[in-house]
């Protein structure tokens, strides 16, 4: 990404990860989207030094956060923003189109209350200050299927951890996957941290508040069942 971001940038520390580096085609209006909005709404998350980030100064005022790790094409990210004006949505995507696309969907809703961070979200949220965040939402992310790779997924028990003491008392770890396999390895994962307490005491009901994705959609057409964790800081 060229254009220039006047938004703090955030520290990179080598360590496994958790993600692919993707940019992909983008159409036309996706490549004006980022060249007009990224600084504006943009963060960088990159080499470099930086104090610890005041959250407050990215929106301009202080409210309930939330962490969207993995925004995807932001369709949920933008609509549970739109139905939620009182706290504020900072979505984390490393796939160039799915932020330009969530850029577009922030002007023509006016979401005041979304940015939007490129990179690693393990680096974004070792800079966030502690008992920060209302809400951490894990949405789909990388199942990493292969058992050499299973150390790259993100729910993990270092890294959720790191997520908890992020998280406000009372604040939830709300994550979903269509990998049944995946589903119980973070069932346990979430089950095992000592700050954490099971909401539903096991896969929790589809909530209303997380959208329907085209990515659910394709999973739901092949069969795959959904698994959501709610899981609270105590």
């Amino acid at each position: 990404m060229t254009t220039t971001d006047p938004r703090p940038v955030v520290p990179h520390a080598a360590h496994i990860r958790t993600f692919h580096p993707r940019r992909g085609r983008m159409s036309a209006r996706q490549v004006d989207d980022l060249a007009r909005l990224w600084p504006a709404y943009g963060l960088t998350i990159a080499d470099g030094l930086a104090a610890p980030m005041d959250p407050a100064s990215l929106f301009g005022r202080r409210a309930p956060l939330v962490l969207e790790i993995g925004s995807g094409m932001g369709d949920a990210t933008a609509s549970m923003a739109a139905a939620d004006p009182d706290r504020d949505y900072l979505a984390v995507e490393v796939h160039t189109p799915g932020i330009a696309s969530l850029l577009g969907l922030v002007e023509s809703g006016g979401l005041g209350n979304v940015r939007v961070a490129e990179g690693d979200a393990l680096e974004l949220v070792r800079a966030l200050p502690e008992a920060s965040l209302d809400a951490v939402h894990v949405f789909f992310p990388d199942p990493w299927p292969k058992s050499r790779h299973h150390k790259r997924r993100i729910i993990a028990p270092a890294h959720v951890a790191l997520l908890r003491s992020r998280l406000v008392p009372g604040g939830t770890l709300h994550c979903a996957t269509d990998w049944a396999e995946y589903a119980e390895s973070m069932r346990a994962t979430l089950t095992a941290d000592p700050g954490l307490r099971d909401v539903h005491g096991g896969y929790a009901p589809r909530p209303a508040h997380r959208p329907v994705t085209k990515f659910e959609r394709r999973a739901q057409r092949a069969g795959r069942p959904v698994f959501d964790l709610i899981h609270r800081r105590a």
